[in-house]
């Protein structure tokens, strides 16, 4: 019987990432992101039921690393802080309500180290104590593992994982344009804008010869920057949709390749009997070289090199040789006739 595939040797499980995508979409959507409404969303869903259908301790570990990538997942770039935060609070509640023994730990690949620590420092300038009571209570219980790469690598495993589709809806959006347009940047902006306006003007010699600079800069880069952000807007808004609509066929695909799957069937069982299909491997190699080579031209056998080399022609001995040995064989069987009659 064929060698089955054991369940949980991905580094992820599509049913568990759909379920944390959901509890994670749940958490986003509201206001706050204290660990209070994240365990009531946890208590709500049940989601600690997911280790209650294990039989085997051997599955209950696998499951419970396949648990843990899950939630380190959304706790590291490229998603929003908030999104992040429930990373934080997932990763908690997995690490304390697993049932293996003795308790497996959170894999941390030393690449995100700078991650870490800037989302810590995000939490102390905003004043987010509970993300920072959790991460420091995982810290002191030694739930973290730091490694070198963020999954194990094992004999007979290839080393790149299957790709996995990014929730564009949880997605950390680019700051950058909208703090250019805040009151202190322009304010700086505008400062600096005047002060090199004063110092052209007090050198005669530059000031009809050089202009770096476009007359209201600061009014000037508002509406690029108010263009960009409005698309942005959009782009996130739709990006669901849009996934959606490029993964489902169309209607008129679907009739296309239904026709075509059936008219590959009635070929097939409407052919000859005795017809032999034509290798395609062999098609495309003859149509793609476009000769064959003859005889003549095909390299010639050690024996043949020999007797080249001997001076001898291959075909004349092996026909002399023939030749003997049927002379030999009549020799044998007149014999046998004499000794016959003379018993006689």
């Amino acid at each position: 019987m064929p060698k089955t595939t054991p369940s949980y040797t991905a580094p992820f499980y599509d049913p568990l990432t759909e379920d944390a995508e959901a509890l994670l979409g749940r958490f986003q959507q509201g206001d706050s992101i204290r660990v209070e409404r994240f365990a009531a969303l946890w208590r709500e869903v049940r989601f600690h039921e997911i280790f209650s259908t294990i039989p085997s301790m051997s599955e209950e570990k696998k499951f419970c690393r396949v648990a843990m990538a899950t939630a380190v997942k959304y706790f590291l770039p490229p998603y929003c802080y908030q999104v992040r935060v429930g990373g934080l609070y997932l990763m908690y509640a997995v690490y304390y309500t697993q049932r293996a023994v003795p308790p497996l730990r959170l894999r941390l690949a030393l690449r995100d180290w700078d991650d870490v620590q800037h989302f810590l420092r995000d939490s102390i300038a905003n004043g987010h104590l509970d993300a920072l009571y959790v991460y420091r209570k995982l810290v002191c219980a030694r739930a973290f593992e730091y490694t070198a790469m963020p999954h194990s690598l094992a004999f007979q495993r290839s080393k790149r994982t299957k790709g996995q589709k990014v929730c564009a809806g949880m997605l950390a959006r680019a700051t950058a344009a909208k703090e250019l347009l805040s009151d202190d940047y322009l304010e700086e902006i505008a400062n600096i804008h005047n002060h090199y306006h004063k110092m052209k003007n007090e050198l005669v010699e530059v000031r009809l010869q050089a202009g770096m600079t476009h007359a209201d800069f600061d009014s000037r880069l508002k509406t690029p920057l108010n263009a960009f952000l409005t698309w942005q807007r959009k782009t996130f808004n739709g990006a669901d949709d849009t996934d959606e609509k490029e993964d489902e066929p169309t209607e008129e695909e679907a009739c296309r390749g239904r026709a075509a799957l059936l008219a590959s069937i009635k070929k097939r069982s409407y052919g000859p009997v005795g017809a032999k299909s034509p290798d395609p491997c062999q098609e495309v190699q003859a149509e793609s070289s476009g000769w064959e080579p003859t005889k003549a031209e095909r390299p010639l056998s050690l024996r043949a090199r020999t007797w080249n080399a001997l001076g001898k022609n291959p075909e004349k001995s092996t026909r002399q040789a023939a030749g003997i040995l049927s002379a030999t064989d009549k020799e044998r069987l007149r014999r046998r006739k004499s000794v016959l009659r003379d018993k006689q």
